[in-house]
């Protein structure tokens, strides 16, 4: 038997408004954009539900339903739950049921969707067990499969989920890590004692969530009948399908057929009776591991590098980083939660990915999600709103 194993992030960040070097000292409110633009937070949330957080899943509680066999998994940033709470409660009215059909597994990562881990492990263990107990309280349910920030990954993580209690962590299957392997197996951390390894299946996943409407690409259109064959014909223990949410109807529009094409594909799947759903935990639980993975050095799921360098390849990107985390001995002695809660959101991942110079696809990728002009203005009104939230730190004291 082999596993089919999906799994869907869904997160969108506090962005943070044209925050102009005029407004420091006088203006706390860095996230609250009430223009028009995409800097406004609630209407790119409400944007997002409407295109795909509430279509998408509406139409994956039918199929839930109809197809008993079928299981996926889900992984939440807080704040991505925080914003759907109050700006959009009927999307997340959708994602608990979902996961009240004991058909969805609920992963657990960091609460403000930040590379903390790799900055300060205190304040990683922190926004953990944060986000582990928004989710007990909105879902019912206990993470017991780990997945860091854009898939970032590294030997020492793996022995920290290990020691946490965790069964199963995700990463990245890269093939300069992988050598002749295939991410297609379960694998050990190496130095682990219990936890499981499960790798994206990059090319199948992005066949889907990049390539899909792509009509330059050999393969298109994509249809759930040949996706189909092509799970049938894969090789190993478990096809590991990792994508944003966003994918069903956001990045990949109605109009492209990606909701059809999502609709079909359970009875495609069924056509290959050697292929069953399952949930990390459950694929981690159903096979033994095939041999030892070594990741020294940190491997993420962004760009054609798959490392940290879509947040901090530039020297832009690890300013502001650094700058960011060299406040928390002064944010913790503050002992203010709303500099607490400004800092935090102050770390998400988003806002170094914003920065980021490259060119050639990369670059066109970052544009894409970037809602400032150019990664020079998402610098400058990050700086001017961390340079205020340092002053009010330096008034705390």
């Amino acid at each position: 038997m082999k596993a089919l194993c999906f799994y869907f992030q869904v997160h969108q960040p506090y962005r943070v408004k044209k925050y102009r070097v005029f407004d420091i000292g006088h203006d706390t409110e860095y996230f609250n954009d009430r223009s028009e633009t995409d800097l406004n937070n609630r209407r790119i949330v409400e944007k997002v539900a409407r295109k795909s957080y509430i279509p998408a899943t509406s139409l994956l509680l039918k199929l839930l339903q109809r197809h008993p066999e079928m299981h996926v998994s889900f992984s939440f940033s807080g704040i991505a739950l925080e914003q759907l709470e109050q700006y959009v409660p009927e999307a997340l009215d959708l994602f608990k049921r979902v996961i009240d059909t004991g058909q969805v597994e609920v992963l657990g990562e960091t609460y403000y969707h930040s590379l903390s881990f790799f900055y300060s492990q205190p304040e990683f263990e922190r926004q953990v067990a944060k986000h582990r107990e928004l989710v007990r309280r909105l879902f019912g349910v206990w993470p017991r499969t780990f997945r860091n920030t854009e898939l970032s990954y590294r030997n020492d993580l793996a022995h920290w989920a290990d020691k946490n209690g965790y069964e199963t962590i995700l990463a990245e299957g890269w093939d300069p890590v992988l050598g002749w392997r295939s991410p297609n197996y379960v694998y050990k951390p190496v130095g682990a004692n219990r936890i499981k390894l499960l790798l994206k299946n990059y090319k199948l996943s992005d066949d889907v969530a990049f390539r899909f409407s792509s009509q330059d690409w050999a393969e298109w259109p994509l249809t759930s009948e040949k996706f189909g064959a092509w799970l049938g014909e894969a090789p190993g223990d478990t096809v590991n399908l990792f994508m944003d949410y966003e994918t069903f109807g956001e990045h990949q529009w109605e109009d492209t057929g990606i909701f059809h094409f999502l609709e079909a594909l359970p009875q495609e799947v069924a056509k290959n009776p050697g292929i069953t759903f399952m949930t990390p935990s459950e694929v981690s639980r159903s096979f033994d591991t095939k041999d030892e993975i070594d990741m020294p050095d940190i491997v993420t799921w962004a760009d054609t590098d798959r490392d940290l360098s879509a947040w901090t390849g530039n020297p832009l990107q690890r300013a502001a980083i650094d700058a960011v985390y060299a406040l928390e001995d002064g944010v913790l002695l503050a002992n203010d939660g709303r500099i607490l809660e400004d800092w935090r959101r102050m770390q998400t991942s988003d806002h170094f990915y914003y920065m980021c110079t490259k060119y050639a696809n990369d670059g066109d990728v970052h544009a894409y999600f970037s809602p400032y002009e150019s990664p020079y203005d998402a610098y400058i009104a990050y700086m001017n709103a961390l340079s205020d939230l340092r002053l009010r730190v330096e008034r705390a004291k």
